[in-house]
């Protein structure tokens, strides 16, 4: 059972040392589907967490469990205000990172939208003779659903699952094509939300799974979890969708076939009654164009797409 929002805080110290003018805390990126922490010296920042790894796990436990206030505590043995900020984006960054677990990564993402942060410091009264600053970060995630929703979620991926009676000696591509179809005969474009901007659930699997009505970010966050729980790789890729008549933001995924990478919009193919964005190259995936941290060189040779 997660624990109700309106009851659960998380409060834990995150040991930080400040190294004058060149060291500073930094995580570094999730290979595949395990995460993995690196430390690097950064020169914008006066402070790392030394565990920096228990750090980030802590934080991905509460907002896994939707935990509605989240407050790191921490010391530093000097003045570092200014980089709190700095430091609690990367933190929030890396634990909604992906790693093996179908229930975080893009899916984290996908059931929040963004969080406020308060700050403070105090002079610590129990070392004399030094002067150490005490430090608390407090997060207030902005959750798109409840824990009660996610528990739905959690049942309906299994029954679904175990519907589509997906066995280990089917392949990769014919996993996809079993959640695809799903998709494509049971979940509907949510016209009646689409321009409510305060109805998030029509962004996330729940509504895709539950309510059985999303938009874009609704059915990829559901074809992610579908398929990560399948065992094919998957990613939420956002940016924007071109029309005849403008553009705007967009969401859609990308899954891994035998070693290679694909574009697949299921929304616009139910759309449309087509497939023309079922497992597409980037040269035949038209209209869509990526955001920033989905072009890199770094992402796409961690993602090579077919």
């Amino acid at each position: 059972m997660r624990l109700s929002r309106t009851g659960a805080v998380l409060i834990f110290t995150a040991a930080a040392w400040l190294f004058t003018g060149t060291a500073a805390y930094a995580a570094g990126r999730v290979s595949g589907s395990s995460p993995v922490y690196h430390y690097e010296v950064r020169r914008d920042l006066g402070v790392y967490f030394g565990n920096a790894d228990e750090v980030i796990a802590a934080v991905r436990e509460s907002l896994s469990r939707h935990d509605w206030r989240i407050t790191v505590s921490f010391r530093a043995g000097s003045e570092c205000m200014d980089d709190i900020p700095d430091i609690i984006r990367e933190v929030m960054d890396y634990a909604r990172a992906e790693t093996a677990s179908p229930s975080e990564g893009d899916y984290l993402r996908t059931t929040m939208g963004g969080y406020e942060l308060g700050y403070s410091h105090t002079i610590a009264d129990d070392t004399p003779g030094q002067t150490v600053y005490a430090y608390k970060a407090v997060i207030t995630p902005d959750y798109y659903t409840t824990p009660e929703q996610e528990e739905q979620v959690d049942d309906e991926v299994k029954r679904i699952i175990t519907e589509l009676d997906i066995t280990e000696d089917m392949g990769e591509h014919e996993r996809f094509m079993a959640v695809y179809r799903y998709i494509c005969e049971n979940v509907r474009y949510d016209r009646v939300h689409r321009s409510h901007s305060g109805f998030h659930l029509k962004s996330t699997a729940f509504g895709a799974l539950i309510y059985r009505r999303a938009t874009c970010q609704g059915y990829a966050a559901a074809m992610y979890r579908l398929l990560r729980e399948c065992g094919v790789g998957a990613r939420v890729i956002t940016g924007t969708a071109f029309y005849p008549d403008g553009e705007e933001y967009h969401a859609w995924n990308i899954v891994r076939i035998d070693g290679k990478w694909y574009n697949t919009d299921v929304m616009w193919d139910i759309q449309d009654s087509t497939e023309d964005y079922l497992l597409r190259s980037d040269e035949d995936f038209l209209y869509h164009e990526r955001s920033p941290e989905f072009s890199t060189p770094e992402f796409y040779a961690e993602y090579p797409m077919a």
